[in-house]
Parts: structure tokens; C-alpha cells; sequence
């Protein structure tokens, strides 16, 4: 029988080892972006404001309303990992074909799936750095994944040589998509998730240092808000029942954090990140920072 797998240790331990949001800071690449790609990186300013939410332990007890918050989370857990298999296909089946075009434009939807769910992938074996692994997370002749694809596509504009690349992609989240079936969950990990994926952009996405050559870290920064928020409103039913004030406070955190990345919105995407500031870099992470402060107390209103 299969281990359960915990999300309270899922996330902690995406945070401590870090495989996809804590690497090496991007080398300087002529990628047609403008020299602004280099401030994402110089992360001073923007990553200084964006301290990470402490992660309470909590000891909450079970009741019939959460245990249906666990179920519907899981639930939405299997739901993205089936849409992240179908959006991928269409990445990988544009890579296959050699269109480029193609290629990028389905790249950043794809990865919306993953962001939600990220950190499951973190006890899964090799599953995380095979599918996320930036240059320089791994050895070299060990990387691959969506970020290996996404260097041929921006840096050098070719699919070539990227086949296999593409084919092991596909296989590695086909692989996540049958481990999500057997997840098991408790409500804290519910709770320790929320503020995690918060703390996920916190610890890298904000810096512009995850899509260092797409630079659609918009994608990224939107996907791990809304997948936080998915964990919030499974066990708001029970929430509501303890501290109502503070469901309305998260609700209106979560608003304010879908209004400041409002006006990045270009058609059914964002804009590059280049073309966000520092200044506007610093506002974005100082909503999440305000989001995480009432997230943060979540299960210790759980446990009353």
C-alpha cells in the first residue's frame, strides 16, 4: 500500500530544498528581452519585501465539514493534475511538430496547472526536478522538463533536439497525474498549503527568476495565488463557524491581491515581466505579504 503522502510535509520540504524556487541566479542570456531581465534577477528591492508568512503547526481536530474540505481540495488537486496532462500535450505535441509559435504560446497555460499544485510533487520521487528543474538546479546531463524546453524556444527559437525532452515531459506529468489519485490529506495540510504556495511566491517567483527566458512569470505568480485560495475556500465552510471576521479579512486580502496584478493583464495572458518595475514588483509582493499575515492564522481559529 501506497504511503500517505502529507501536503505539511510536501511543503516544507519545497521550501528547504527549493528545486525549482530557489536556484542559481539566472546568467545573463541575449534572449530579446530588454536589459531589464537583469533587474528581475538583482533581486534586492523586490525579494526584500517579500517575506514569507510563518507556517503555524496545527493540531485540528477532524469533524464531518473537514473532511469534506480535504475531499473537495483533493479533489481539486486530481482536477488540475488532469487539465495539467491536457495542456501539456499541447505543448509537447507543438515541440514535436517543430512549431515554435505554437510551442510558446501553450507553454505558460501549461504550467498554470502546475503552479497550483507545485509542491505535491516535492515527496514524489524525482518527479519535481524532472518536470521544473531550472539550469543549474541539477547536473547538466540530468535536466529536463519544462524549463530545458523553454531555453531552446526563447534563447535559441528552435524546437530542435528538444524532442526527447518533450517526450520525457509528457511521461514525467502523465506519472504525477496517477500519483495525485492516491493523495491522502489531513485539514492541516490544508492550512500549511494555503500559506505555502504564498510563500512560493515569496521565495523565488517574485525575484523573476523562475522564467528566466520566457519571462512569463505573471503565469506563475496568478497560478500559485489561486491555488492557495482553492485551499481557503475548501475549509471555509468550517472557518466560518469560528471566525467569520477573519474569512472576510482573507477575502478581502485575496481581492486586493487579484487587483494589484490586475492591470499586468494582456488579452487571455499577461504582459512579460520585464515590463513590470521594481517599484511595481515591491507592490505586489507587499499584497501577498499582507494576504499571508491572515492565512497565517487560519488553524489556530480551527483549532478553537
Amino acid at each position: 500500500m501506497r504511503a500517505a503522502l502529507s501536503l505539511a510535509t510536501i511543503f516544507v520540504l519545497t521550501l528547504g530544498a527549493a528545486g525549482c524556487g530557489q536556484g542559481p541566479e539566472a546568467e545573463k542570456e541575449d534572449t530579446g528581452t530588454t536589459e531589464e531581465t537583469s533587474g528581475s534577477a538583482s533581486s534586492g528591492s523586490a525579494s526584500a519585501s517579500a517575506s514569507q508568512a510563518a507556517v503555524p503547526e496545527a493540531d485540528i481536530q477532524s469533524t464531518p465539514e473537514l473532511e469534506a474540505a480535504v475531499d473537495e481540495y483533493r479533489a481539486y488537486v486530481v482536477g488540475e493534475t488532469d487539465q495539467l496532462v491536457e495542456e501539456t500535450a499541447l505543448f509537447t505535441g507543438a515541440v514535436l511538430a517543430g512549431n515554435v509559435e505554437e510551442a510558446k504560446e501553450t507553454y505558460a497555460p501549461a504550467r498554470v496547472h502546475w503552479e497550483r499544485i507545485e509542491p505535491i510533487a516535492a515527496t514524489l520521487g524525482d518527479l519535481d526536478p524532472n518536470i521544473d528543474a531550472r539550469e543549474g538546479d541539477v547536473p547538466d546531463d540530468e535536466w529536463r522538463g519544462f524549463h530545458r524546453i523553454e531555453q531552446a524556444l526563447w534563447v535559441e527559437n528552435t524546437t530542435e533536439d528538444q524532442e526527447e525532452y518533450a517526450r520525457q515531459l509528457q511521461a514525467d506529468i502523465e506519472q504525477l497525474q496517477a500519483e495525485a489519485q492516491n493523495l491522502e490529506l489531513q485539514p492541516a495540510d490544508l492550512v500549511t498549503g494555503s500559506i505555502e504556495l504564498l510563500n512560493e511566491v515569496s521565495a523565488g517567483k517574485i525575484t523573476g527568476e523562475e522564467e528566466r527566458y520566457s519571462r512569463t512569470d505573471l503565469f506563475d505568480i496568478q497560478a500559485n495565488v489561486e491555488g492557495s485560495e482553492a485551499a481557503f475556500e475548501a475549509l471555509r465552510p468550517s472557518l466560518e463557524q469560528s471566525d467569520p471576521e477573519l474569512v472576510a479579512e482573507i477575502e478581502e486580502r485575496f481581492g486586493a491581491v487579484y487587483e494589484t496584478l490586475e492591470p499586468y493583464r494582456e488579452g487571455d495572458g499577461w504582459v512579460p515581466y520585464t515590463d513590470v518595475t521594481e517599484e511595481q514588483r515591491r507592490q505586489i509582493s507587499q499584497s501577498i505579504d499582507a494576504l499571508g499575515e491572515p492565512l497565517s492564522r487560519v488553524g489556530q481559529a480551527l483549532e478553537a
